[in-house]
């Protein structure tokens, strides 16, 4: 499956040409110990221009080269003196990846007014300045961390944080969406224009006929018996099936494997499903559970044909980099006793490894999950489109008590509910959001500006 976790950076430090000393040993030796600790691959220009640095002009060609050779998803240009901004602008313009500026703190003066030079400087900060504005000269979109110290705990978090905006616009950018039959005729707020994901996003979408989905299902159920045991097998170790009959259960996990393997042969990383009346129509059963299982396993699948829903799971998913699995929810019904809260429910989606634990196994009912998952902080994505604009909402809520209800829910507090329902109601957004757990607002946001013709949004 896709590896939503999977970050090569790039990494060209740059001097000025006539300042030969530099901290380039310093900077690199920083960034490879922060690469280690978050499993981000580094690629260094050492061997590939004359001092491993980033200097002239004339060696730019060789740098792009060894990225692009490497696969680079992102490209780093840490100053290490007052770096080279042309060389830097121009590098980066012909990459066309992110790119993530940064220079280490300059000491500050000792107050020695008998020396020129009265601290040990190499104008990083100066530079800074000059490359962001020859990156907006050269239409190059870029990420910023403040200028700061080499041990500073901003540089820590904002190289963390890049990473995350990299996954987070790779799995959106050039997606592949495997849409399974057609929406539920009554669904108008899930419609979508393809030529318009295709020509803004490089998204492709997939359509899968409900016979082709039979026919793998078929496939399975005749020659892939062991694998139906061992889905029904890993299914047992996380809920209690007890309730849904051994051919139930058979039916369901046939269902799954036909799923993955129609989204592996077409290069799918999330999918859309009907889940109102196809399954129920062919074998008797529910997608309900299904599709929460598949996105537990790897692969997101949202309910009701919900192909921008799909798109924006998957972008969440990058944004975890594939730590924290997702969850795809209506937006129902106001708290009873907190106006600021609500619930995010749906009839049995939510992937089971999101279960509250407790002293039993969350139990499936009708092919349906039924559990409340864990609460703590949340993160809420929805994309919309209208007359050819788009926006991505995100905000951040946090879980909260409230009644117990059936199906798969979280009770979430916000700041202020009445304005998140006025978004939701004035668009171009409907009742289906993304969720997910930690707080990914900022590293969505930044990653807008890597995608494409889309815009951020937020309650206020």
């Amino acid at each position: 499956m896709y590896d939503y976790g999977k970050c090569v950076i790039g990494i060209a430090p740059t001097r000025r040409d006539q300042f030969k000393q530099s901290c380039k040993e310093e900077i690199l030796r920083k960034i490879k110990e922060l690469s280690q600790k978050y499993q981000i691959d580094l690629v260094t220009i050492d061997g590939i221009t004359r001092e491993g640095v980033l200097v002239y002009n004339d060696e730019i060609d060789k740098i792009v080269k060894h990225f692009n050779d490497h696969h680079v998803d992102a490209v780093f240009v840490p100053h290490a003196n007052f770096g080279q901004e042309e060389a830097v602008a121009k590098l980066c313009a012909k990459m066309a990846k992110p790119v993530l500026l940064w220079g280490p703190r300059d000491a500050a003066p000792t107050g020695n007014t008998e020396e020129f030079f009265d601290r040990p400087t190499y104008d990083i900060q100066c530079g800074l300045f000059a490359t962001g504005r020859a990156l907006l000269s050269y239409g190059v979109p870029f990420t910023y961390i403040e200028n700061c110290a080499l041990d500073s705990p901003v540089l820590e978090k904002g190289f963390e944080s890049f990473a995350r905006t990299v996954c987070a616009a790779r799995a959106m950018k050039g997606a592949r969406v495997a849409q399974i039959s057609v929406r539920p005729w009554q669904f108008l707020s899930v419609k979508y224009n393809e030529s318009e994901l295709l020509e803004k996003f490089g998204i492709e979408v997939v359509p899968i006929e409900t016979t082709e989905l039979q026919n793998e299902i078929e496939r399975i159920q005749e020659f892939h018996r062991g694998d139906i045991q061992n889905e029904i097998a890993l299914w047992n170790k996380n809920v209690d099936l007890s309730f849904t009959p051994a051919d139930v259960q058979e039916k369901l996990a046939a269902v799954a494997l036909g799923v993955k393997n129609l989204a592996r042969i077409n290069g799918c990383r999330v999918a859309a499903g009907e889940c109102w009346k196809m399954l129920q129509n062919l074998y008797g059963v529910n997608a309900c559970f299904v599709w929460g299982a598949l996105t537990a396993e790897g692969l997101p699948v949202t309910c009701e044909t919900d192909v921008l829903g799909a798109i924006g799971t998957g972008m969440m998913l990058g944004a975890t980099r594939g730590q924290v699995t997702p969850f795809f929810a209506d937006i129902t019904v106001r708290h009873p006793t907190n106006d600021n809260g609500e619930l995010l429910w749906h009839c049995g989606p939510f992937p089971y490894t999101l279960a509250k634990k407790g002293s039993a196994l969350p139990p499936v009912l009708e092919c349906r999950g039924q559990w409340e998952i864990a609460g703590g902080d949340v993160t809420l994505l929805r994309i919309g489109a209208q007359n050819g604009r788009y926006t991505l909402f995100a905000d951040q809520a946090v879980g909260t008590d409230g009644p117990s209800t059936n199906g798969t829910y979280l009770w979430i507090e916000t700041d202020n509910w009445p304005r998140w329902e006025r978004k939701f109601v004035k668009g171009p957004y409907i009742h289906h959001v993304t969720g997910a757990h930690g707080k990914y607002q900022a590293v969505l946001h930044e990653a807008l500006q890597y995608i494409g013709d889309i815009q951020p949004d937020w309650v206020d």
